[in-house]
């Protein structure tokens, strides 16, 4: 058999992303992408024509910027109800506050009206919800709009053949029907699959997905088996059935990784910060837009807070302590003191329970988190963020062990 040699350009790789993770071969997927841009973008017309009469110019701009955030919508068939509610209200706060700094900074919000505006913050996130539970509902019966359901079969009876498996019997919108595993090795060492039919071997492949009409094939094989990989696929040309393969990857933390480029070349991001390129201007713009909000509301709380400090105990207000920021660098963290000590040299002893060293006041403040208040100052300053993991202090008795427990810590 003569070598056959498999190559991708980036853009095939990073299209193939794209396509798999819209599901445009789905048109559960397509709906899916579609519903958070249209609930929001049809919501501000309706409104527009309710309070202007027709759909302005501004209002638009304003459907074409929204629909530029928006689109393709998040997945959320998989997620529980709780879950798709959550992540809707997060979505809209972050969207609309990002629209709303944009507008007062240009001074474009004047171009619309007001009652229009306040109307359609609850209005766009209702619809959304709306569409999304009514998705829910219609699921089932979209699935048989789409015909029979597509037989699959498994090549490799390993962990992640196995999980995949789990996932597609479990799944209340797959249109995958699993009819089995195909595997060369003896059924002793094949007892963790032992509720999945074993169809036959890896030299049987061929003759089973056609003996058995198989529509899907996944190959669930190691990625160092390059030689029977490509054998395999040989064998398959003459079938008619869509391959998949199903990267070990999947089952170790790069599960978490993404399609990218460099210079040309695909790569696999395992592990990546935020903080670079243009998803680290919108993170920053969002942490400055929430931290000022956030601030200007609760400075009041801020105020008493102090002033309770200052009369209840001798020290300063603010303490501020060093923890480890973004690459390992020193940042300093505001805190209201709830100790009657300001510890920050070398070595530092955590806090325990009961420990005679904090206030009464403190200890309140503590059990209650609003010691931490102060650090939305520095999220505007840029030492923190408000959606990342909490700072380990610099340099605790317990930094090496935290350390040590906190997987990817430094890099997160």
């Amino acid at each position: 058999m003569s070598k056959a040699h498999v190559t991708f350009s980036a853009a095939e790789f990073n299209r193939g992303h794209e396509h798999a993770s819209m599901g445009r071969d789905n048109l559960l997927g397509i709906l899916e992408s579609c519903i958070c841009p249209a609930a929001l973008v049809g919501s501000l017309w309706v409104l527009a024509f309710l309070f202007e009469g027709d759909v302005p110019p501004a209002y638009l701009l304003l459907a074409v910027l929204t629909f530029a955030l928006t689109f393709p919508g998040e997945p959320r068939l998989q997620a529980s109800k709780a879950g798709s509610l959550l992540d809707i209200g997060f979505n809209w706060v972050w969207i609309a506050g990002l629209l709303g700094v944009t507008g007062f900074a240009t001074g474009y919000i004047r171009q619309f009206d007001q009652q229009a505006l306040v109307a359609w913050l609850w209005v766009a996130p209702i619809t959304e919800v709306a569409l999304t539970l009514g998705l829910r509902m219609a699921a089932p019966a979209i699935i048989n709009l789409q015909g029979a359901r597509q037989r699959a079969l498994i090549v490799g009876m390993n962990e992640q053949g196995l999980a995949l498996a789990s996932k597609l019997k479990s799944s209340p919108y797959s249109r995958v029907e699993l009819a089995g595993f195909v595997d060369s090795r003896s059924t002793e060492r094949l007892s963790a699959g032992a509720t999945y039919p074993l169809l036959g071997k890896l030299d049987q492949l061929a003759a089973i997905a056609k003996n058995d009409r198989i529509q899907v094939i996944y190959l669930s094989l190691p990625m160092a088996s390059q030689p029977r990989i490509l054998q395999i696929l040989d064998e398959l040309k003459d079938t008619t059935a869509s391959i998949y393969f199903v990267p070990d990857m999947f089952v170790t933390d790069l599960i978490q990784g993404h399609p990218s480029a460099v210079c040309g070349m695909p790569v696999i991001s395992v592990c990546e910060t935020p903080f670079r390129g243009a998803n680290g201007m919108v993170k920053r713009l969002s942490d400055i837009v929430f931290s000022i909000g956030i601030l200007t509301l609760i400075a009041p709380v801020l105020l008493a807070i102090a002033l309770a400090v200052k009369f209840t105990s001798p020290g300063p207000v603010i303490f501020k302590q060093r923890r480890y920021g973004l690459d390992g660098e020193e940042i300093l963290v505001y805190k209201f003191r709830s100790m009657s000590v300001t510890e920050d040299g070398g070595v530092v002893t955590q806090a325990k329970k009961n420990d005679n060293r904090i206030t009464p006041l403190g200890a309140f403040l503590r059990k209650t988190s609003l010691d931490e208040l102060p650090q939305f100052i520095n999220v505007l300053q840029g030492r923190m963020s408000i959606v990342a993991p909490a700072r380990m202090p610099w340099r605790t008795t317990s930094c090496t062990a935290n350390s040590s427990k906190a997987t990817w810590f430094a890099t997160r």
